[in-house]
């Protein structure tokens, strides 16, 4: 069969008409928080797996699309996604590479592909199709490409659409969706074309603020503000006084101020709007001035060697010459600082200031108005609380509080880690984080992480996020909860430990005895968890009892259950044992085997704690009658489990136990489990020439197949019986017999070759058993043999440890 597709020739005109286009060009935006993700109405492709979102962006990097099969929520992020997903990030690595991600691993890492505009919208589109991701910009699906990957084994049901952000605020508009074809082309015109609203006009203020005042470092709240300044100048003829402070200046220029008086600068031949427009320039990277100005301003660089500057005044002036020969007077210029000239993307990032140059003041002390003396020792570091004030509201407000630090030059923080508040320090004059505190996950960024809450410090706060969500692994997530339990701020990171926490829940609860120091909320959170991840209700038994007595070791019920004998549940809980009452509703005792569970009522645990009891008597009465009452409770369900789900699709399928272990347990190609070793076959009658193990996995048909029969407490009695080992599926000893199912009359087979596969229901299928056995209890209808149990195939299927 062969598929093709009419085309014709189309116009972009045609398409999408200027006057449209010009009547759609909306003052309405959606404004994407650091680790957010927005989800609009119908923003998802008409076909799973094909399509095309075109949209224009506001961001100075990791301008982030996200592909899934289902809407996600607005604190969505995709690294704490186990659902299939495709994630696109444009301008990663503060604004230097493209990635591609799937299911939250990099597949994807190009350098300076579709970096982002920080100072305007630009368009771009993505398209998926069949695996096929497609990557352009520019206003118009399928032209300007910039990059293409093909996912090998591609996801074909990624349908929905979310717009996020990695550590920065991203403004998104005009996002339209459109089909894609297997070559990229499409006939638009007979396409919807749906402009997605996100809102009132009022929304691009919103947009331009939360950027503005996301990226702004604050220089530019004390541009001609008295507070803080140490120097002023005397300008103009009418003398106007003009305060500035001399660490700002001498980062950007050469001023010639000294290090240590208050400096009067007296400028009678220069007009006030020239001085604030040199001002405005330095404290905010931009200003306006009249074209009648510009040789002023460029004079007044040149004398303060203001560099830049001098260099923008001169183009214009060049620019404004060959245009129109004339200077007009009442023409406002504008004035952008070219942040192409810096490779730093935080601070002094747009600004016209020096890194080098500042970072040398700090570490010399030159032109300092502030002694900090940190930790216990009271180490003094100097430093200036003009950048202080500039990255954190809580030092501004305690320099210009008129409290005693607004007027001394001496602050004490005793309870200040000195190492971490040093690195922070660094951070505000280089906008950079030491290397000694991104070396993965440590106590040094963790408390970074504090002390930028505290004070703060946006940026930086951002970053240590950034860092412990790339490197959160199981063996951290107890240290960082921690410390971020009480943090409001970190609740994304928050969740992400606790959901690892869940998914690896018998080693965090085992490797080390950590996990008691969780706060009861955050441990709360993880045992109601959906996806917490056992291999036994025991591990959660064991890990609710050492939580609430606050272990100082590991250890297993029966040792609290010896403690419990010679003391009372509120000598061993304490303030904990309420919590133990609530916990111990979260364990699913209908979960473990019987023995277990008479251990459990005959114990001094049930003896002493009613709650413990109840919930016993409740499991047994659950497992000996089969009540269905409980249906609909979650302790009587399956939770997700650390086993192999190993579910039934089909008759003759490859999905069972058996199968599975022929494959060394998905590692090789399949071998009959039988030569492999991997599980062990026994027979009610001796091995024969038709009685032979190994057929019953060979996944063949074989006519003669046959366990016969021997006498069994004076009956006869034919079996097979596998046994899939001793490190699996719990370990019963295959000599007494729990019934998963009892067939009466059953005539389902009755011809040779024929498949028939049951279900094991009730109680006794939550229980891990090792060996299995097919069991006739009573003759078949064969005159001939009548005890031969005839079996060429066996498959088994569950949840395999």
């Amino acid at each position: 069969m062969v598929h093709y597709q009419q085309y014709c020739q189309v116009s972009k005109e045609e398409l999408f008409p200027q006057e449209e286009m010009m009547e759609k060009k909306q003052k309405k935006f959606l404004t994407v928080a650091p680790f957010e993700c927005a989800w609009p109405n119908d923003l998802r492709f008409r076909e799973a797996g094909r399509g095309c979102v075109a949209f224009d962006a506001f961001a100075h990097n990791d301008v982030t699309v996200v592909f899934r099969e289902q809407v996600g929520s607005q604190h969505y992020h995709y690294k704490r996604d186990n659902c299939p997903h495709y994630t696109v990030i444009i301008g990663s690595h503060r604004n230097k590479r493209l990635k591609i991600e799937v299911d939250g691993k990099t597949v994807v890492d190009a350098a300076g592909v579709g970096l982002c505009c920080s100072s305007a919208f630009q368009s771009y589109w993505i398209s998926i199709y069949d695996g096929l991701i497609s990557i352009g910009k520019g206003r118009y699906p399928f032209q300007n490409l910039c990059f293409q990957w093909l996912d090998s084994n591609p996801n074909c049901t990624v349908q929905y659409i979310g717009l996020s952000s990695w550590d920065k605020h991203v403004g998104y508009r005009n996002v339209n969706v459109l089909p894609a074809t297997p070559n990229h082309l499409s006939l638009w015109k007979h396409v919807d074309f749906v402009e997605h609203d996100f809102g009132e006009d009022d929304l691009e203020q919103e947009l331009e603020d939360g950027i503005a005042n996301y990226e702004s470092w604050g220089l530019g709240k004390f541009l001609e503000n008295w507070e803080l300044s140490d120097m002023f100048f005397i300008v103009g003829k009418e003398e106007r006084v003009v305060p500035a402070h001399k660490l700002v200046l001498e980062a950007c220029g050469d001023f010639c101020l000294s290090s240590s008086v208050e400096e009067v600068v007296h400028l009678p031949d220069i007009s006030y709007s020239v001085l604030h427009a040199l001002l405005q320039y330095i404290y905010t990277g931009h200003t306006q001035i009249l074209e009648s100005d510009l040789c002023s301003l460029k004079s007044l660089s040149l004398q303060y060697k203001v560099m830049s500057l001098v260099r923008q005044c001169e183009e214009i002036l060049e620019r404004i010459m060959s245009d129109k020969q004339l200077v007009d007077s009442t023409q406002l210029v504008d004035i952008f600082y070219p942040s192409w000239l810096q490779c730093s993307k935080t601070f002094p990032y747009g600004l016209p200031i020096d890194r080098e140059r500042l970072e040398r003041f700090l570490s010399t002390g030159e032109y300092s108005d502030l002694d900090l003396y940190v930790g216990v020792h009271d180490i003094v570091l100097r430093s200036h609380k003009v950048i202080l004030g500039s990255w954190s509201t809580p030092f501004t407000k305690m320099f210009t509080n008129g409290m005693r630090e607004s007027v001394s030059s001496v602050v004490c923080l005793k309870d200040v880690p000195l190492e971490a508040f040093k690195i922070m320090l660094e951070f505000m004059y280089s906008g950079e984080l030491n290397k000694e505190a991104t070396a993965g996950i440590n106590t040094l960024l963790l408390q970074l992480l504090l002390l930028a809450d505290e004070f703060g410090v946006t940026l930086l706060h951002q970053e240590c996020c950034k860092i412990l969500l790339e490197c959160l692994s199981e063996d951290s997530v107890c240290p960082i909860l921690q410390v971020i339990s009480s943090i409001p701020s970190c609740k994304l990171i928050e969740e992400t430990c606790e959901r690892i926490f869940s998914m690896h829940f018998d080693y965090c609860t085992t490797a080390s005895i950590d996990f008691v120091m969780l706060d009861e909320s955050s441990f709360s959170n993880i045992l109601q968890h959906t996806d917490l991840t056992v291999t036994s209700e025991e591990r959660v038994l064991n890990a609710i009892l050492l939580w609430c007595l606050q272990a100082r070791e590991l250890y297993g019920w029966e040792a609290v259950n010896e403690l419990m004998v010679n003391s009372t549940p509120e000598m061993l809980f304490g303030e904990r044992l309420e919590s133990l009452n609530e916990f111990l509703q979260l364990v699913r005792f209908p979960l473990l085997s019987p023995d277990l569970l008479n251990k459990f009522e005959q114990s001094s645990l049930s003896q002493q704690i009613p709650t413990f009891d109840h919930l016993v008597k409740e499991a047994l009465r659950f497992l000996e009658f089969e009540i269905t009452d409980f249906q609909g409770n979650q302790r009587f369900q399956h939770r997700k489990s650390s086993f192999k789900e190993l579910l039934y699709i089909c008759d003759g399928d490859s999905n069972g136990v058996l199968y599975f272990a022929g494959t060394s347990y998905g590692k090789h190609q399949w071998v009959n489990p039988v030569l492999s070793k991997r599980v062990i076959i026994t027979a009610s009658s001796p091995i024969s020439r038709c009685t032979d193990p190994k057929v019953l996995v060979s996944r063949n048909f074989q006519g003669t197949s046959v366990a016969g029969p021997q006498m069994e407490g004076g009956k006869n009695a034919s079996w097979w019986m596998v046994d899939i080992g001793p490190d699996h599926q719990g370990s019963l000893d295959g000599k007494s017999w729990t019934n998963l199912r009892v067939h009466e009359n059953d005539q389902t087979i009755c011809k040779p070759g024929q498949f028939a596969s049951w279900p094991v229901t009730g109680s006794n299928a939550l229980l891990p058993f090792r060996f299995f056995r097919v069991l006739m209890t009573g003759p078949t209808t064969d005159d001939t043999n009548p005890w031969n149990c005839c079996i060429c195939f066996l498959e088994l299927y569950g949840y395999f440890r």
